[in-house]
């Protein structure tokens, strides 16, 4: 079978190429899945390049301890393990796992599946895994509920598109940060306002917000703390960029030291595999109240493109890949 294999940290144009792989054979409690389609989430970026440095403890000191990347799948069970009763070949599924989605096939445990919703493409349940069960759990922590107030900062991206149309769902109103070319984007799946951070420091405003999901990194805690109502909260997802050691860890490590005293807006947040939450996503997506953004579908030969796309950032919603287009 074929697969896109990394062997070292670098640029993708220098380490990434298909390959040709043994088919996987699942063990008792695993199945294998035919790859429909993935996407390329910030994740896969920092372990091709290997940045921040301190996040080689988990990826491999010298290079990828898993070859094959990709975190997002949608496809259809090929095979089965003799011990699983809950899907049978041919069921159609989507899922995250830890690694090895960039490839024509993948194995996963039958416990880390959810069952993909016959109206939902295979291109749309892609890009919901990762980035979709981020925004989910991030609205979640910050306790959302209908009539509040919500600000997102960094509202085009993967995560970012989905948090603002479920802080939507729920009954908030919602205002989106994002540059001034993504505002249609932002506006059209539901923000309003929104507010371009290249022309407006939303930190430096009078409006108030019950709740805030920051994905940027690029104010400081007290600065957000300036416009949440007193009984606000601030969901730290993410981290100023940082340096190449030790990247964003030492502003989420400042929010979880700040959380800890009492009384203390801040959350700070960090999204967890859960194929439970998956699939209330995908039930979101299935009734519409949740639509994926998908900036670009390309195919699995272009993954090099789809990666340096990542990689220069601002990427506007999803881009996902598809085993069906090559």
């Amino acid at each position: 079978m074929w697969a896109v294999e990394q062997r070292r940290y670098g640029r993708p144009d220098d380490v990434v190429k298909i390959v040709d792989i043994p088919p996987p054979v699942p063990k008792k409690n695993q199945v294998v899945v035919r790859v429909k389609a993935s996407s390329v989430n910030a994740a896969d970026w920092m372990v091709l390049v290997g940045l921040p440095y301190v996040l080689r403890l988990a990826f491999g000191l010298r290079s990828p301890r898993n070859k094959i990347g990709g975190r997002d799948v949608a496809g259809v069970i090929e095979a089965v393990g003799p011990a699983v009763t809950s899907w049978s070949v041919g069921d159609e599924i989507l899922a995250e796992l830890p690694s090895g989605t960039f490839a024509e096939l993948v194995v996963a445990g039958d416990d880390k599946l959810t069952a993909k919703p016959e109206t939902v493409s295979f291109t749309d349940a892609a890009t919901l895994p990762l980035a979709g069960t981020a925004a989910f759990q991030a609205v979640r922590a910050a306790k959302t509920k209908s009539g509040d107030q919500v600000l997102i900062n960094g509202a085009s991206g993967g995560v970012g598109t989905f948090a603002v149309q479920i802080a939507r769902a729920l009954g908030a109103q919602v205002t989106g940060v994002c540059s001034t070319d993504a505002t249609k984007l932002v506006a059209s799946i539901g923000a309003d306002p929104v507010i371009n951070y290249t022309t407006t420091n939303f930190t430096q405003g009078d409006k108030r917000f019950d709740v805030i999901i920051d994905l940027i990194g690029n104010h400081s805690n007290t600065e957000f703390r300036r416009v949440l109502t007193e009984t606000g909260t601030l969901v730290v997802a993410t981290g100023m960029p940082g340096g190449p050691k030790l990247g964003p860890l030492p502003h989420l490590l400042r929010a979880a030291v700040s959380s800890l005293a009492p009384g203390s807006p801040v959350t700070p947040f960090a999204a967890k595999i859960s194929p439970t939450d998956l699939a209330e996503l995908a039930a979101l997506v299935e009734n519409g109240n949740v639509r994926p953004v998908v900036e670009q579908v390309l195919p699995f030969s272009e993954i090099v493109e789809a990666l340096n796309h990542q990689g220069r950032g601002h990427a506007r919603g999803k881009t996902v890949l598809t085993a069906d287009q090559g």
